[in-house]
């Protein structure tokens, strides 16, 4: 979809999907677009909430069972447990798809981080499939106006063309840019709060085996999780930049 200023204006019911790197300023947007009859689609609370709330809450009760007294509870299904996920909270997101590295310091072995690396890939495909549905509850159900796809910053990664067909045919995509000021503050973000992220398995085998070579490390189990993400980050950060 493509549209000058004046249609832009003179466009009844807007749909918009924000495109850019995580932090780049998109949820904030969507934030203060609410309060403006703005229907707000997370696709991030949409992969936690629809696709990948078993996995995240099977994650969670392996951790539970290694506790005596609370597995006792759990086997006699005594307690339950269930997310607490919300737009502003995708914290157990985050969790389950984890850091690779040191089990010790709470990372992943190799095989099963790709395995949830590819789980939320799959989630955050199908999330945005869903995006011309909920364009149709936001209208009929809600009574809003216009809606905005609060897109992950890791879309640009999937490399599945039925995605950007869709985002395309049913909303006008966004793209917003990072100033140079806005890198620097971002790859500082990172260092400082290293968070779980998304890579391809190409690009991660590659820097994966670079750290490893310049830390003189010879198994992934020795990889310390946070150094190894505020060393990717800006790499991360630079790659993706042309594919948005």
């Amino acid at each position: 979809m493509k549209l000058n200023r004046e249609e832009f204006v003179n466009w009844r019911q807007k749909s918009i999907t924000l495109l850019g790197m995580s932090g780049v300023g998109k949820t904030r947007l969507a934030y203060v677009l609410r309060n403006h009859c703005w229907f707000h689609y997370s696709g991030d609370y949409r992969i936690g909430t629809h696709y990948l709330d078993e996995p995240i809450i099977d994650n969670i009760k392996q951790q539970v069972m290694q506790i005596p007294f609370l597995k006792d509870l759990m086997r006699s299904d005594s307690i339950h447990l269930a997310n607490n996920i919300g737009i502003d909270n995708l914290k157990p997101v985050s969790t389950f798809l984890g850091k690779v590295g040191n089990p010790e310091l709470g990372g992943l072995g190799l095989k099963e981080f790709k395995r949830r690396q590819e789980l939320h890939r799959q989630a955050e495909i199908a999330a945005m499939m869903d995006t011309p549905e909920f364009i149709c509850k936001a209208r009929q159900v809600y009574g809003y106006d216009h809606f905005i796809n609060d897109a992950g910053g890791s879309l640009c990664e999937l490399e599945d063309q039925a995605v950007i067909d869709c985002l395309a045919e049913h909303t006008l995509i966004l793209y917003i840019k990072a100033t140079a000021t806005d890198e620097k503050e971002l790859i500082r973000r990172a260092e400082e709060t290293p968070k779980p992220m998304y890579y391809q398995e190409v690009f991660l085998d590659e820097q994966l085996a670079i750290f490893m070579q310049e830390k003189g490390l010879d198994y992934v189990a020795l990889v310390n999780p946070d150094d190894f993400v505020r060393w990717v980050f800006p790499r991360l950060f630079y790659a993706r930049i042309p594919r948005y």
